[in-house]
């Protein structure tokens, strides 16, 4: 079992015109961000067959390079979940494996945000995000300043003695995720922590994600249901298809490194957010 968890087929990407899209730059565009703080992830044939004969995955392959942010997409219940937590070793497939390009024994450093918050409701903000630290054995000031640092890095400084019901939906999944950044994790992986957000909400936690992406450049794996969540964050996305997952999609985002929220209005992301709907619906028939 690898470390606990604190909380190929790849198409070209489209043309352009740059006549019908002016601000558009090659230059400019999302590319593999590589890091040496992060980690490479290797997927060979991977296929997971729940008791009772239910297959969610089959023979799937993927990698993810170093500092790179991927995001997820399918039909509810494919198994996107099921790959996710196969990745953070928290299940184990019944066939193929995953590699992250070092020893077994030297696992990364590896965060997990949930659908779910998840926070103990006895402890304050400051308490619960100090709180895989102190699992760890984290010397107090030191937990104490590196969780004040990660809850100042997702704009809760206000709120660092607050508890958990005194807090919104959105603030609690902030939470959630300076929890899981205050580890400095190699990857991060998220399973839709910001659906259950309305849509003003999410799209300012998005915001927030990717620019916290760009600062520390971890590999992040996201799983969403929203084409929209996933253009906006992503380098890459890949989509699934319906139960047992197989890839449909392996598609490069032709985006703006830099993502500002003007973009979601951009014609290149209504390009983008089509390609993953076309993909999407051939999921569903495959």
């Amino acid at each position: 079992m690898r470390n606990n968890i604190a909380a190929l087929n790849t198409p070209r990407p489209p043309k352009l015109c740059p006549a019908l899209h002016p601000r558009y730059n090659p230059s400019a565009m999302a590319a593999p961000a590589q890091s040496t703080t992060a980690t490479p992830i290797t997927i060979r044939g991977v296929g997971r067959v729940f008791p009772g004969g239910v297959e969610a995955i089959r023979n799937l392959d993927l990698d993810i390079a170093p500092g790179e942010f991927v995001a997820m997409l399918g039909p509810s219940g494919c198994g996107k979940s099921t790959l996710l937590r196969i990745i953070a070793g928290l299940d184990r497939p019944t066939a193929g494996r995953v590699e992250f390009d070092r020893n077994e024994d030297d696992a990364p450093r590896s965060a997990f945000v949930f659908q779910d918050a998840n926070l103990l409701p006895w402890r304050t903000v400051l308490a619960n995000v100090a709180l895989p630290l102190e699992l760890q054995g984290v010397e107090q000031s030191k937990r104490i300043a590196n969780a004040k640092s990660a809850i100042d890095q997702v704009g809760l400084a206000d709120a660092i003695d607050r508890y958990p019901a005194q807090l919104s939906g959105g603030m609690r999944m902030r939470v959630s995720l300076a929890r899981a950044l205050v580890t400095e994790p190699e990857l991060l992986l998220l399973d839709e922590p910001f659906a259950a957000l309305d849509e003003i909400t999410r799209q300012h936690l998005d915001d927030q994600l990717r620019l916290l992406w760009s600062e520390r450049r971890m590999t992040v794996l996201f799983v969403t249901h929203s084409i929209i969540e996933a253009a906006f964050l992503a380098d890459r996305a890949v989509v699934l298809t319906r139960r047992p997952a197989r890839v449909v999609i392996d598609h490069r985002l032709a985006l703006p490194e830099q993502r500002t929220p003007a973009l979601r209005t951009d014609p290149q992301f209504a390009h983008e957010m089509r390609v993953l709907f076309d993909a999407l619906q051939r999921g569903e028939r495959a």
